[in-house]
């Protein structure tokens, strides 16, 4: 097997754990936030969804790699997939946020949701960090750009974490939605990027 092929190889095992991560962490997610009526929790679920279809795209885009005259297509579509991921869950936070806020949203305490961002806040950045790798051995922009976008759902655990936390001891039911909204610049700029073709790669 050649280097090459090995960081492939690396780089699917990291997507196929991605997929079955996020799958698991929408589930307990959407399951939790239903049962608290936590947007920010039901919101976290549907953020781990948008990962599962950007770590499909990856997939999609590794696999093609093995033939090199489809490599470089394959690469500048997966990008723009990825970019449109990202703006997808800008906007869902974006509005998600809003509502939340203007209608005064209080969710109830909930132990399975903040177990959930404390693992996600120490496995995301891990894995964010083995995709860099793979993306550098590749050059691959579109790996760049998953990278980013498992990143953010650090920063969304953290997030997540600080709200439920927040209302549970202090009562402060505003502070979740207000955190995302900081976070949608970051989001959206990371899409357009990507849409336009432009990652840390092309540096």
């Amino acid at each position: 097997m050649s280097t090459r092929e090995a960081i492939v190889a690396r780089g699917l095992r990291l997507e196929y754990f991605t997929l079955g991560w996020n799958l698991l962490e929408a589930l307990v997610a959407l399951v939790s936030g239903f049962i608290a009526g936590s947007i920010a929790l039901v919101g976290f679920g549907l953020d781990s969804l948008v990962e599962v279809s950007s770590g499909s795209v990856l997939l999609w885009r590794l696999r093609a790699d093995r033939h090199a005259a489809h490599r470089e297509r394959a690469e500048r579509l997966a990008l723009r997939l990825v970019g449109v991921s990202f703006l997808l869950l800008a906007l869902y936070v974006a509005a998600d946020a809003l509502k939340t806020l203007l209608r005064r949203e209080t969710p109830e305490g909930s132990i399975p949701g903040i177990v959930l961002a404390i693992a996600s806040l120490i496995a995301m950045p891990l894995l964010a960090r083995a995709k860099r790798r793979v993306a550098h051995g590749l050059n691959s922009g579109a790996m760049q750009a998953d990278s980013r976008q498992t990143d953010i759902c650090a920063y969304l655990s953290a997030i997540l974490l600080g709200g439920l936390l927040l209302n549970a001891a202090l009562g402060w039911w505003w502070a979740d939605p207000v955190a995302a909204l900081i976070m949608v610049p970051l989001i959206a700029y990371e899409g357009i990027e990507a849409v336009q073709g432009k990652t840390c790669c092309d540096n």
